[in-house]
């Protein structure tokens, strides 16, 4: 499977162009003197709310499993073995190259691969495993051929790439380096739950509350509307290659200080929070039928995760720097697309 190249969205361009340089997080998350006051209220601010992988985190504990040979017996089933083994079905059956619905016989040779395999526990997310390990989501990924809709089942066994330095410990180090960028959450940020999917017919039209970090937010069914402009302002650097091989994502919009940032369109807040490189602030919402809206640079927030939100409703501020800007993207099935073919001309 191939996992989509996500390019920074704050580029160089951008700081040539006049915008604030990146920080480590939000705008006055380290020092917020001169900043404007919090959002108080029902759902609270980005500075407020952890990300499910932080409140929710995982303890490496996979199992090294050594290489061996297993002979079927009578009323073996390959979930079985697998289960048996430690490395769990899938990587049983990839090692095997055996198909769904995955028929042995009396006396095959099964081949137990070698490796280290996490057991996904009840509300963990992908992020927070390779967190954990210190190996970036999109090498899990693909060791173990995920797809689409790349939502962890509890028991589910998860082959983990590389050695860590012993058995017990991993390269604190290299979890210390770990990035976060778009498409880990977009594939990895969910809650592992007994269901493999999970989707919702209508959006209410009023919020529920913050949702628990253990529970996976609501696809909407299908995305029927059209897109708003999220902001009021001047479009700074367009979607596409800006020069020295680089990609901007989504298009950046010059605004106001403190400038109310808007919802696209109907949906549900998939994500509040910091910490994404390159974006500082974000917010990400699922519309449905495969889109998805981010609001990059924002530096404060109005709604929480799992919150139902109506086109043109507010979600946040801009920052109060200098020159800033929101940066918006709009991705179909996780793929960048530009937004300014989405959005209605003005």
């Amino acid at each position: 499977m191939r996992i989509t190249r996500l390019v920074l969205a704050v580029l160089p361009a951008l700081i040539l162009s006049g915008c604030i340089p990146r920080s480590p997080g939000f705008p006055g998350t380290q020092d917020r003197a001169g900043q404007p006051p919090r959002i108080e209220g029902e759902f609270g601010t980005l500075f407020d709310e952890a990300p499910v992988w932080e409140s929710n985190p995982v303890s490496p504990n996979a199992s090294a499993i050594d290489r061996g040979i297993y002979i079927v017996r009578s009323g073996d089933t390959l979930s079985q073995i697998g289960e048996a083994s430690g490395v769990g079905l899938t990587a049983l059956a990839a090692a095997n190259q055996i198909e769904p619905p995955y028929a042995i016989r009396i006396g095959q040779r099964i081949t137990i691969p070698e490796g280290r395999f996490h057991s996904v526990a009840a509300g963990e997310t992908g992020i927070a495993i390779a967190r954990a390990y210190g190996v970036p989501w999109s090498q899990i990924i693909e060791a173990n051929a995920l797809e689409e809709p790349f939502i962890l089942k509890v028991g589910q066994r998860l082959a983990i790439p590389g050695t860590p330095t012993d058995s017990s410990t991993i390269d604190q180090s290299r979890a210390e380096a770990f990035r976060l960028d778009i498409e880990d959450i977009l594939t990895g940020g969910e809650p592992a739950g007994e269901e493999a999917s999970l989707s919702v017919d209508d959006i209410p039209d009023s919020p529920t509350g913050p949702l628990p970090a253990t529970v996976r937010v609501a696809e909407p069914a299908s995305f029927s509307g059209v897109f708003a402009w999220p902001v009021s302002g001047s479009v700074r650097n367009r979607f596409g290659t800006v020069g020295e091989g680089q990609v901007n994502d989504g298009i950046d919009i010059a605004v106001a200080q403190r400038t109310p940032v808007q919802s696209a369109g109907d949906g549900v807040v998939a994500f509040v929070g910091d910490g994404v490189t390159g974006y500082d602030g974000v917010i990400l919402i699922r519309h449905g039928g495969g889109w998805i809206s981010a609001y990059g640079r924002t530096a404060e927030a109005a709604v929480t995760r799992g919150q139902s939100v109506r086109r043109g409703q507010l979600i946040g501020y801009s920052g109060t720097g200098s020159a800033p800007l929101i940066h918006f993207e709009l991705r179909k099935n996780r793929i960048p697309v530009d937004p300014l073919k989405q959005l209605p001309p003005r």
